[in-house]
């Protein structure tokens, strides 16, 4: 394990998924003595959500870290943010990405959709900073029947969580906003707005939503870490498209220098790494976070290049017991793990770093 404390749309559509059935075999050793040179592309397309979550991808980007190790190749990165995860995947099985922080449900539906074909998890990026957020009226479960309550979008990460935690709870809520508990998915912005003008009754999102909520005047229900062991899942991975990772394994190793570097940054000095994040959510979505939200979300959501792949697992059964994921497609791509992870890469990088390898699942 690693010694540093740096903690789908169901599935895109089956022809965009065949699209990639000629994906070539993932791991960088075997590829890379038949790899076209990294100098055949000019940029590698990098995805991230606008999220503190996503940490790492901001601080890279704003610090030039992922331009600064793509640099030697000749090299530049293109960022596109994404509101959630199914969207995220779309432009991947488009071909339009080929990198991305993403959450472990859109990335076990892309891994089940395309059998096992289409992406590879490279590394992790964040665990934790995820709550429950309601208007301060309901005080318990109970109080959550004949509520709205949003998600960032149907089949993400925190949509899985809400719907498998109300499950759990003796709660339903269909897919089609029906149940006891009605489940809005909605982008993040406009699920606050919802929320201020009283048209929804709170959300199951990611940090800084969470204090942005907070700072509306709502309250944290359930913290999503309260409900695994040492209080550890994950939030945020980074995945890369199989074929990608084939063609050009100097490239995705470039990267995940970057993303070490970031990583490094966050732990040596949270505050300066904190207001990297926010320096590049305003030059990369126009809009930055106010101080105290800023502080409070930065607290809540732990960095780590581990991809925590046992709680991905559990993610995957909870995705299964609410119909969001279908159990003979994740047989059929090889189960969990399977072949879903490649951190050959990685423990490179943290070798060359001097630091622990992260274990292969």
């Amino acid at each position: 394990m690693i010694h540093r404390n740096r903690t789908i749309q169901l599935a895109a559509s089956a022809l965009a998924v065949l699209s990639l059935a000629a994906c070539a075999e993932s791991s960088a050793d075997e590829s890379e003595s038949s790899a076209p040179a990294a100098s055949e592309i000019k940029t590698v397309r990098v995805g991230f959500f606008p999220n503190l979550t996503h940490g790492p991808a901001l601080v890279g980007l704003q610090d030039g870290l992922f331009k600064q190790a793509l640099k030697p190749l000749g090299l530049t990165v293109t960022p596109t943010a994404f509101n959630a995860g199914p969207d995220a995947v779309s432009a991947l099985f488009g071909g339009s990405l080929d990198i991305t922080y993403i959450g472990p449900n859109p990335t076990i539906n892309a891994y089940a959709e395309s059998g096992g074909e289409a992406v590879r998890v490279i590394a992790g990026a964040a665990s934790g900073g995820a709550a429950l957020v309601v208007n301060p009226e309901i005080t318990d479960t109970a109080g959550l029947k004949g509520r709205k309550i949003a998600t960032p979008q149907l089949g993400n990460t925190q949509d899985v969580a809400l719907r498998a935690w109300l499950k759990g709870e003796g709660l339903t809520s269909d897919i089609d906003g029906g149940g006891d508990v009605s489940i809005v998915p909605q982008a993040n912005a406009e699920g606050l707005a919802a929320y201020a003008s009283g048209q929804i009754d709170g959300a199951w999102v990611p940090e800084p939503w969470v204090s942005e909520y907070l700072k509306a005047g709502a309250k944290v229900l359930v913290d999503e870490a309260t409900l695994w062991p040492e209080g550890k899942f994950v939030t945020t991975n980074v995945i890369v498209r199989t074929e990608f990772l084939a063609e050009h394994p100097d490239a995705v190793e470039a990267f995940l220098q970057g993303h070490v570097a970031a990583l490094d940054a966050i732990e040596e000095d949270p505050e300066a790494a904190a207001e990297a994040a926010n320096a590049s959510l305003k030059s990369l979505t126009g809009s930055s976070l106010e101080p105290d939200v800023l502080a409070s979300a930065w607290k809540g959501v732990t960095f780590t290049a581990d991809p925590l792949p046992a709680t991905l697992a559990k993610s995957a059964d909870d995705a299964i017991s609410v119909g969001l994921l279908e159990a003979d497609k994740v047989e059929a791509a090889g189960g969990l793990p399977g072949t879903l992870y490649d951190l050959t890469l990685l423990n490179k990088v943290l070798a060359a770093a001097g630091e622990d390898a992260v274990a292969t699942p």
